[in-house]
């Protein structure tokens, strides 16, 4: 029997971009059975809900779900519909995977890193009030649980694809309660695995470090919101959010999705770059065991993206959405 697979096709680009994506993991010759639900701004303009009931229950049976971009407004209306699905399918765990690709000209070469960014708490727990007139209070939440979950999994992580070490990435020199308890729970979780190397780094000189010398990194562990900030200055370094995918797993559910924004200035042109979404749909394939059809649509993505005669627009080339799928699946 084929797998189920909730498809979240998303706002704005996203119907594009995963359509590509489908499109191309067909043509792989894997069999997936695919149950579309929309989310985000569609979601609530047709049922009131930025995540209706029937997807939060479609991904609960299957386990396993691909999503475009969603988009999320800034200041005011409602609520992530992002940051709500993890913290209701307990997707602690977000892996970002920080990989050069040939044909994409950034000012660094050959980069392969692994954030691992916890996914629940922190910040962005949304435990904010107005206390008084023009002052806001916000709660930063950091419980032992989570911070010892989240290093098991990088460690467990890094064990299993080889890696050879895990930094732990915190401010506890200032937040020496919250980042200290965080840094406590990576050093204990750390004595388990003595063969990955362990160490800590403050968070700002991490990103002046990863500026001047990021092959010093293999896989970096975060809190929630200075996970959110590296894994984007991390996808600077191999040429944007356009071109990294993305995870938020849990312990029986995980979701696979593009990273960037939604993009609704450029929506229904035909001229998205669906790159994010189809590695992301790669992790997932090697998540469900068809690691033989992802390095296969992996490599094929990288000879398209290599010699460079079908490039979309934001790569600096004309071509259009469904030229460059054509291209990766006759690569194929």
């Amino acid at each position: 029997m084929s797998q189920p697979v909730t498809l979240i096709p998303g706002d704005g680009i996203g119907p594009e971009v995963a359509g590509a994506t489908v499109s191309v993991i067909r043509a792989a010759g894997v069999k997936l059975q695919w149950e579309s639900y929309v989310a985000g701004g569609e979601a609530l303009n047709r049922f009131g809900d930025t995540l209706p009931t029937e997807l939060l229950d479609s991904i609960r049976k299957n386990k396993l779900a691909l999503k475009g971009p969603v988009m999320t407004p800034v200041g005011a209306g409602f609520a992530s519909s992002n940051v709500r699905l993890r913290k209701e399918l307990d997707l602690y765990a977000n892996l970002r995977p920080i990989k050069s690709l040939a044909g994409v000209p950034t000012r660094y070469e050959n980069i392969d890193l692994i954030v691992v960014r916890e996914n629940t708490e922190d910040l962005y727990s949304g435990l904010e009030h107005e206390v008084i007139p023009g002052v806001v209070e916000s709660l930063k939440i950091i419980t032992a649980r989570a911070s010892t979950r989240i290093a098991r999994f990088a460690f467990e992580y890094a064990r299993r694809e080889g890696r050879k070490k895990v930094t732990a990435i915190h401010k506890a020199n200032i937040m020496k309660l919250s980042d200290g308890l965080f840094l406590s729970c990576f050093r204990e979780v750390a004595r388990d695995y003595p063969n990955v190397e362990a160490e800590d780094m403050i968070v700002d000189n991490a990103c002046m470090q990863l500026v001047m010398d990021p092959y010093q990194f293999d896989v970096l562990l975060l809190e929630n919101l200075y996970g959110d900030i590296i894994s984007d200055l991390g996808a600077g370094l191999v040429g944007g959010l356009g071109v990294v995918p993305g995870a938020n797993i849990g312990d029986d559910i995980a979701v696979f999705e593009a990273v960037h924004g939604s993009a609704p200035n450029i929506a229904g042109r035909g001229i998205a770059n669906p790159t994010a979404l189809l590695q992301s749909g790669v992790l997932m394939l090697k998540h469900i065991g068809e690691r033989e059809a992802a390095d296969r649509i992996q490599a094929a993505l990288e000879k398209v993206l290599a010699e460079g005669n079908i490039r979309t627009r934001d790569l600096g080339g004309q071509s259009t959405t469904s030229e460059f799928t054509e291209a990766v699946i006759h690569a194929l």
